[in-house]
C-alpha cells in the first residue's frame, strides 16, 4: 500500500461492525484487505474485497514504478470523537520516515535486535513497531492475538523469542513487571519503550529494580502527528512528575498561553507541535482541522502547528512536563477516549434527558468509566 502511494486504513476486528462499516464509509476506502472472513462480514457499496489467503505469492521486483510524494497521505487511524463518531486523523510519509530515522539515529537497532510487535494496527506505536525493525535489518517478533493483555504470556513470549525491544503503555508495564521475578532471570530485553499515558514514578523504580539492566524511555505523541514527539530517558532517581522530555528531529515544541504567546519556565499552557511531525488533519473533517491544525506564528510562511488540547509546562531542565488536558478526553489503560462521544451515545438511547461520563480512580490505582444519567 505505501509503495503504491495510497493510504491504510486500519480496522480492529473486535471493534463493533457498525462501527467498523462507518470508518469504511467515512474513509472513501477502495479496498478492504482481509483475512478469510471470520465472524464479521463488512460490506460496503463501492469497497472492494481482496481476500488473503496463506498461499505463497511470487513478487518480481519490489519496484512498483510509482512516484511516492513525501507529502502524500501514508495511514489514517480513527481516535474518539466527541460528536459520538469517530474521526480518522492523516499522516504524511515525510512525518514517518522522519520519526523513524531519528529513533534509528538515536537508539541504533541493529541487525541482532528483535522487535515485539504487540500493539494492535489501529493504534500509532504499531507504526514504529513494524517498519523501525523492517529498515534496519532487525527480527520482527509478532504476538498472537490478545497476548498484548497477558503480562505472563508477554513474559514467556520475551524470554523465548530473545525480544530486545518492546513498547509497553504504563499500566500495562506495571502489570508485566509483576511477571518478571524481582532480580532473578536475565532478561533478553535492552529497551522498554513507554507512552499512551502519564508515566509514573513508581513504575520507573520498579523497572529499575526487577529489570536492572534495561532501558527505559517515555515517549509522548498524539495519533494527529506521526507517532512520537517528544522523549525522555528514565532516570532511576529523582521525585515529581515523570517529563516527557525534549523533540525529537525536525519536530518544534511549544507551549503557549490563550493569546498563543510563549509560556515561562514553570507556567503552564497548551501543549502545540510544529515540524514534519504534524499530521495533514482530520479525513473529511475541514472544519474540524482547520480548528486543530493552524498556522504556526514561529515558523515559515504556510507552516501549521498542531493544537494538542494538553497542558504541559517546561521545566528548569528544558524538558516539557505533562499536566493534563484541556478538555474532556481521558486516556484509560492508553486507550483514547473523547467522554463525550460516550455522553452523545448515551442520549441516542431516548429515554434520557441528560448523561455526564466520568473516568473515576476503581480505588487500585487503575481508571474505569462510570455513566451517570437522568431520566426523562
Amino acid at each position: 500500500v505505501l509503495k503504491s502511494g495510497a493510504g491504510y486504513v486500519a480496522l480492529d476486528p473486535e471493534l463493533p461492525q457498525a462501527r467498523l462499516e462507518f470508518m469504511l464509509r467515512d474513509s472513501g476506502a477502495v479496498a478492504l484487505l482481509r483475512l478469510r472472513p471470520a465472524g464479521q462480514t463488512l460490506a460496503v457499496d463501492g469497497v472492494r474485497v481482496l481476500e488473503l489467503t496463506d498461499e505463497p505469492v511470487a513478487l518480481d521486483g519490489t519496484d512498483l514504478g510509482l512516484p511516492v510524494l513525501a507529502q502524500q497521505q501514508a495511514y489514517c487511524l480513527y481516535t474518539s470523537g466527541s460528536t459520538g463518531q469517530p474521526k480518522g486523523a492523516v499522516n504524511a510519509h515525510e512525518g514517518v520516515v522522519n520519526r523513524l530515522q531519528w529513533m534509528q539515529e538515536r537508539y541504533g537497532l541493529t541487525t541482532e535486535d528483535v522487535v515485539l510487535q504487540k500493539t494492535p494496527f489501529s493504534f500509532d506505536v504499531s507504526v514504529w513497531e513494524f517498519f523501525w525493525p523492517l529498515m534496519v535489518g532487525a527480527r520482527l517478533c509478532v504476538a498472537p492475538p490478545q497476548v498484548h493483555r497477558d503480562p505472563w504470556a508477554l513474559h514467556e513470549l520475551i524470554r523465548k523469542a530473545g525480544v530486545t525491544t518492546a513498547h509497553f503503555v504504563p499500566p500495562m508495564l506495571q502489570a508485566y513487571l509483576q511477571a518478571v521475578p524481582a532480580r532473578g532471570e536475565a532478561s533478553t530485553l535492552r529497551w522498554i519503550f513507554c507512552s499512551g499515558e502519564a508515566l509514573p514514578r513508581a513504575t520507573i523504580q520498579d523497572c529499575r529494580q526487577r529489570l536492572p539492566g534495561v532501558a527505559l524511555y517515555n515517549l509522548y505523541g498524539p495519533t494527529e502527528c506521526a507517532v512520537d514527539v517528544s522523549h525522555w530517558t528514565c532516570e532511576a532517581d529523582g521525585a515529581g512528575r515523570v517529563p516527557i522530555g525534549k523533540p525529537i528531529a525536525n519536530t518544534r515544541l511549544y507551549v503557549l498561553d490563550e493569546l498563543l504567546r510563549p509560556a515561562p519556565v514553570g507556567v503552564s499552557g497548551e501543549l502545540f507541535i510544529a515540524g514534519l511531525a504534524v499530521g495533514r488533519g482530520y479525513l473529511g473533517r475541514a472544519e474540524l482541522t482547520a480548528q486543530k491544525f493552524i498556522p504556526d506564528p514561529f515558523g515559515e510562511p504556510g507552516q501549521r502547528m498542531y493544537r494538542t488540547g494538553d497542558l504541559a509546562c517546561w521545566n528548569e531542565q528544558g524538558e516539557l512536563e505533562f499536566l493534563g488536558r484541556l478538555d474532556h478526553q481521558v486516556k484509560v489503560r492508553g486507550q483514547r477516549i473523547e467522554l463525550g462521544e460516550i455522553e452523545a451515545r448515551l442520549l441516542a438511547q431516548g429515554d434520557l434527558r441528560e448523561a455526564v461520563v466520568l473516568a473515576q480512580d476503581d480505588g487500585s490505582g487503575d481508571r474505569r468509566l462510570v455513566g451517570y444519567v437522568v431520566a426523562r
